[in-house]
């Protein structure tokens, strides 16, 4: 049986839009397959600021494996267990958050690849590899290629050490924070004020030059649309929990507002 390509890894090296959303706190292994089937490419699994554990991250991601979505986890914090055992539940990548420090970064991306690439431990067990009969080194290999790492930006501190972060091997893509971001830049929740496009274009610029693809989440259709007409290509808009409460409140209003 082969292994699972990362197909939003694979599209991002080729210049190519990927959508996305967050995903972290209705507890249902349906959802993937749904997100999957209408139409987007990835879903981050927040265990930053959801309420997932560790057991529920591993149902989620396998369903999403196979349903075509692919399944990224944002860790809570930069240590090694955590991107260990996310990557050991089936997430086919991590996202990094509240990078400021190139010489972590350096370390926290080690933790994602096994030797000689990286540092991670092998512990795979045979469902996590497709029950596959590959040889060590052919899974390895396999792995490494496929296992997406995603770095936030997500305040001026970041963006004004961009260069020097973004310099850093093994990036695959930047999904820039503008909650924090705008806070961190005297304009809460404006996230179309000009210091926020100022900067989030300056971030865009240096992935672009270091082959780095450029994201950002967004809250809604039009911000996503207003951010992908400017080059932004891993893009996440909405959120599992916002989509529930936009069409429950649409129709709760077309009913009883008739």
């Amino acid at each position: 049986m082969n292994l699972p390509i990362n197909h939003v890894k694979q599209a991002l090296k080729a210049g190519k839009l990927q959508l996305g959303m967050n995903f972290g706190q209705l507890r249902s292994s349906e959802i993937p397959r749904l997100l999957a089937a209408a139409g987007f490419h990835w879903a981050f699994i927040d265990t930053e600021h959801g309420g997932f554990d560790l057991e529920t991250v591993q149902d989620v991601c396998r369903v999403s494996t196979a349903a075509g979505l692919c399944p990224v986890v944002r860790v809570v914090d930069l240590h090694y267990g955590l991107v260990a055992r996310a990557l050991d539940s089936g997430a086919q990548g991590i996202i990094f958050p509240r990078m400021e420090d190139p010489k972590l970064l350096e370390t926290a991306l080690s933790w994602t690849k096994f030797p000689p690439l990286g540092v991670r431990g092998y512990g795979l067990q045979p469902s996590q590899t497709s029950y596959s009969t590959l040889s060590f080194n052919e899974i390895i290999e396999h792995l490494n290629a496929n296992t997406l790492t995603v770095l936030q930006i997500e305040s001026k501190r970041a963006v004004d050490a961009r260069e020097e972060i973004l310099a850093v091997p093994g990036i695959d893509a930047v999904m820039i924070g503008p909650a924090d971001l705008s806070i961190s830049l005297g304009v809460p929740g404006d996230f179309q004020h000009p210091k926020m496009v100022e900067a989030m274009e300056a971030v865009r610029d240096t992935c672009e030059r270091r082959g780095i693809a450029p994201g950002t989440h967004t809250r809604n259709p039009g911000l996503a649309r207003f951010w992908k007409a400017r080059g932004m290509r891993f893009l996440g808009c909405g959120s599992d929990i916002a989509y529930l409460w936009d069409k429950a409140a649409e129709t709760a209003k077309a009913v009883l507002d008739e």
